[in-house]
């Protein structure tokens, strides 16, 4: 059963949103929420946030740090979300206690994750106030703050900020990305929405849908035990198990996060909107072990669950925007840390 011209018009609204940054409520998640239980800081969730931020002179703003298991190291000011806290308000409140600064949001640079248990939400950010904590401002939070031309010599406490900063410059001098912030909109437990793509030998595409109770973009709840990304493949196993194998789920970029935060364990998840592509594995072997090159497919594999659909994208422009957005990808990159 296709769907129908006005059920055609919706998905592809649908699809025109999400790539426009915009989001919409998880109304229903389709798959894994028997096995996934409502996030909840504190208890079976801890979201972080880092704010890289830049002066005049593209030095780099660190703070040094009180813990006495890094005592005087140096790291981006970063910290835990807290109960009730937005995204933003955790990063701003960061970096004020461990830097003096007040700043505002310029947007996602990155998105880290260890499972829906732990995940970094890194920010480029923009001083609009306040001033540089000094050691006589010394407390449990930090020592002082400083900016680093990333070339002298300092003590760090991790070298995984050195990836974090080179992605704030790579922004900072030439956004490759829409300015992504996060979206008021409430979750309750961490979820991966999928404008999952196929790309066809000719260039058509097609984007799977959710057939009940209306056609829809899928959703799926992250697992514990599991990178996030990996509800993405949890619906490719349920709509084409066979063809699941011979396929590579890749989820290219977020377009938008969406986090509420305000009601502890009931608005304390995230859903990402994210582009996915279902790629054919077009080097494979043949029963002597030796590379076959299979051409590139006319159509994506047949759906084998009723509960799905493929819907070959028609308007133009969406097409072409899709296409390019898998050839080139121009979103927030979300990197799993497992």
């Amino acid at each position: 059963m296709k769907v129908t011209a006005e059920e055609q018009r919706q998905v592809e609204e649908q699809v025109e949103r999400l790539l426009s940054g915009q989001g919409s409520e998880v109304g229903i998640c389709d798959v894994g929420l028997e096995l996934s239980k409502p996030a909840t800081l504190r208890k079976n969730v801890t979201y972080i946030v880092c704010g890289v931020i830049f002066n005049e002179k593209e030095e780099v703003l660190m703070v040094q740090e009180a813990k006495q298991d890094c005592y005087k190291q140096w790291y981006l000011p970063a910290g835990r979300v807290e109960v009730g806290e937005s995204l933003e308000e955790a990063m701003k409140r960061e970096v004020k206690e461990e830097a003096g600064f007040d700043c505002e949001p310029i947007t996602l640079l990155l998105i880290q994750e260890q499972g829906p248990q732990w995940v970094r939400f890194i920010f480029l950010a923009k001083v609009t106030g306040g001033s540089l904590k000094t050691l006589v401002a010394a407390d449990q939070e930090s020592l002082q703050a400083s900016w680093w031309d990333r070339e002298s010599s300092l003590p760090l406490r991790g070298r995984d900020i050195l990836r974090l900063i080179e992605y704030g410059l790579k922004y900072h001098r030439n956004p490759w990305h829409p300015v992504c912030l996060p979206l008021d909109l409430s979750c309750r437990h961490v979820i991966q929405r999928l404008v999952l793509v196929f790309v066809g030998a000719t260039e058509q595409i097609w984007v799977l849908l959710v057939r009940v109770p209306l056609p829809h973009l899928p959703t799926a709840a992250a697992l514990k035990t599991h990178a996030v990304t990996w509800a993405a493949n949890m619906v490719v196993q349920e709509a084409v198990p066979s063809s699941y194998s011979d396929h590579e789920v890749s989820t290219l970029g977020v377009f938008s996060v969406q986090h509420n935060g305000r009601q502890h364990g009931r608005t304390d998840g995230v859903c990402l909107n994210t582009l996915v592509a279902l790629v054919p594995d077009r080097v494979q072997r043949d029963e002597d072990g030796l590379r076959v090159a299979w051409p590139a497919a006319a159509a994506p594999p047949p759906v084998e669950n009723p509960r799905y659909i493929w819907v070959e994208v028609q308007k133009q422009e969406l097409r072409e925007k899709l296409l390019e957005m898998t050839k080139n990808t121009s979103l927030v990159p979300i990197h799993s840390l497992y």
